[in-house]
């Protein structure tokens, strides 16, 4: 950084500056000024912050600071649009270039850019690469290139994209220009890989803290998936939901399933007309949709700040994946609940897809071992009974101080030891044996409970000693013990499309009574995330309380002038106004603008937009609390 502490003074008070005025925000989280720093003195930098924790402040306070052009490279349209929106409704000269842009649009475009007002614009990879954009860019005086989703340059990651690796061209087109990546989920690994693939020379390396303290973490036992599910959206009354499954055909299944118990859910995968995608996507956004059941095609271009629940109906295929989409709840700050249904059988199925993707693709036998060793770490993560977030502090290389992070299924003790687990074990492990190491779950289940199907009577299992031991233990538990068997290594199951049951190295141990297993099954009557600390930085100040009666009437009131507002603009309610910002405004219930502009994420812009109609709506309810001095 700079060692005129003359200079340091008066950027601090442009930063400040700027981020109250258009932001509406006295205070900044952490790292975001390293990070704003880096850019306004022209440095490279690596930005490595949890979705939610603040990351596209960073690349959209500095072109405001210098008075100039900073192109954002983002890989979905409809990402680039919510920001594009987001921005216009700040006051800041914002676009977005993308082959869905109305012919208004276009000419807006180029107006700004003809009248040099233009601060942000965003673009995808390709269209960054063509000749005459390149031409263009080549005339600008570019403040800098921020790359958002910069994981995605990396085959270490998560999200590879083979696009990506065209922008180390931009240090050879632009070679003056600093270049700021930006992601949410990144090993040390995939970090080091980003700042070689890029280029970047002598970058500010930021990495924030990937805990996400508001998110209360739950892996379960897959054991009766839409009784599961239904139960985890009514934990979650009136709030948005993300109900993530591995195949196209499983979301269709599930969101029906939904329907069918008066839950409004729909299917979302890469499949449905192009139509179909952009409607849901459009409702989901607007908060005329609660909850969409969908493949990992669905979330990340949705930036909706009030997300309460997400569930993976299935095991994500990496840490990063899971980070990145769990990630998507409770981005305002505010506590939501992520939850895991678990079975071992996931990681089978994952490892068949990734081995015939990898056939198909031309057997990149590297690439394969990587994706399978990042499956690996999920499994681990998913199958121990282990502080969840901990877990995944530690995966991404950072400690977890807390003993006890009170924020996760293992933490707040919603798991029970199975009476007689050890014995049950045993049963199984015997089934396993006695049928000769030669079937799946599905057919040993069948056995332990006695099943007379014809498959069984035709081997003459019906006689072996193992048959009907485990006939009052329902089908899908029995499933979820088989699971925890083969987490813990006493049992294996193999790969394919039709995985068989073997014993594995402890599973003698176990059969002789010398090695102890304890089997476990969550509690009933889950609660919703319990209100616990917020992340640093995300409200104003520390009041984490629970809204009254008649405060959260007044939310109430004030979510439904944000979706009347959001209506009339085309845009997404949560571009007008955060929950977390609109549950501020219920505790403080400003009388006066002066008063509101107090609020963080009220600037100067959405003051004057929306200040006089929320302001009636809070005086309306004023009778329902003594008003307190302003």
């Amino acid at each position: 950084m700079s060692s005129n502490p003359t200079e340091s003074v008066t950027r601090d008070q442009a930063i400040a500056a700027v981020l109250q005025r258009w932001f509406g925000f006295a205070t900044m989280r952490p790292l975001q000024k390293e990070a704003i720093d880096a850019a306004l003195i022209g440095r490279d930098s690596l930005v490595v912050l949890p979705t939610g924790g603040g990351k596209s402040l960073c690349y959209q306070l500095p072109p405001l600071v210098l008075d100039r052009l900073t192109v954002v490279v983002s890989p979905l349209i409809a990402l680039m649009q919510d920001q594009v929106d987001g921005l216009k409704l700040l006051g800041v000269p914002a676009a977005a270039a993308h082959s869905n842009l109305t012919a208004d649009a276009r000419a807006e475009l180029r107006q700004l850019a003809a009248s040099r007002q233009l601060r942000l614009l965003f673009v995808a990879p390709e269209r960054l690469f063509q000749e005459e954009f390149l031409r263009w860019l080549r005339g600008q005086q570019l403040a800098a290139i921020a790359i958002d989703e910069a994981h995605c340059i990396s085959q270490w990651g998560h999200d590879f994209r083979p696009e990506y690796r065209r922008l180390a061209e931009l240090r050879q087109i632009l070679p003056d220009v600093p270049v700021h990546a930006f992601t949410a989920t990144a090993t040390p690994r995939v970090r080091k890989d980003i700042e070689q693939q890029l280029g970047l020379r002598d970058p500010a390396l930021l990495v924030g803290t990937f805990d996400r303290p508001e998110l209360t973490y739950r892996v379960l036992p897959r054991q009766n998936l839409t009784d599961q599910v239904a139960e985890a959206i009514r934990r979650h009354p009136d709030a948005a939901a993300i109900v993530y499954c591995i195949s196209r055909k499983d979301t269709e299944s599930l969101a029906s399933a939904l329907s069918q118990r008066g839950i409004d859910a729909r299917a979302y995968h890469a499949g449905l007309a192009a139509g179909d995608r952009t409607q849901i996507s459009s409702d989901f956004r607007a908060e005329r949709l609660r909850v969409v059941v969908a493949t990992v095609a669905f979330g990340m271009g949705i930036d909706r700040s009030d997300v309460r629940l997400v569930v993976h109906a299935a095991m994500p295929k990496s840490l990063e994946h899971y980070q990145q989409e769990t990630g998507r709840a409770g981005r305002d700050g505010l506590p939501a609940e992520c939850l895991l249904l678990y079975s071992a059988a996931d990681g089978a199925k994952w490892r068949m897809v990734m081995q015939r993707s990898s056939a198909e693709g031309g057997n990149d036998p590297e690439a394969l071992a990587a994706q399978l060793d990042l499956l690996q770490h999920m499994q681990r993560f998913a199958g121990r009974a282990r502080c969840r977030h901990r877990a995944l502090s530690e995966y991404f290389g950072q400690d977890y101080a807390a003993a006890n992070c009170g924020a996760c299924d293992v933490c707040l003790d919603e798991l029970d030891t199975v009476p007689g687990g050890q014995v049950i074990a045993q049963q199984i492990l015997s089934a396993v044996a006695r049928t000769g190491q030669r079937f799946g779950s599905s057919y040993v289940i069948d056995v332990l409970r006695g099943s007379r199907n014809e498959k069984v009577l035709q081997r003459g299992h019906e006689g072996l000693p193992t048959f009907g031991l485990c006939a009052e233990v329902p089908a899908m538990r029995l499933g979820n013990y088989i699971d925890q068997l083969v987490d813990d290594g006493v049992l294996q199951r193999s790969d394919g499309e039709y995985p068989i049951l073997q014993l594995g190295a402890a599973a003698a141990a176990v059969l002789r009574g010398e090695r102890e297993v304890q089997l476990l099954a969550p509690k009933a009557g889950l609660e919703a995330a319990p209100r616990r600390r917020r992340r640093g930085g995300s409200s104003a100040g520390s009041d984490a309380r629970e809204l009254d009666g008649g405060e959260q009437a007044l939310f109430d009131a004030m979510r439904a002038l944000r979706r009347k507002l959001a209506a009339e603009l085309a845009v997404p309610p949560y571009v007008v106004f955060s929950d977390a910002t609109l549950e501020e405004l219920a505790r403080a219930r400003p009388a006066t603008p002066a008063a509101m502009r107090n609020v963080r994420g009220i600037g100067q812009k959405k003051l004057e937009t929306f200040g006089a109609r929320f302001l009636a709506v809070i005086q309306e309810h004023r009778g329902h609390r003594p008003a307190e001095a302003e």
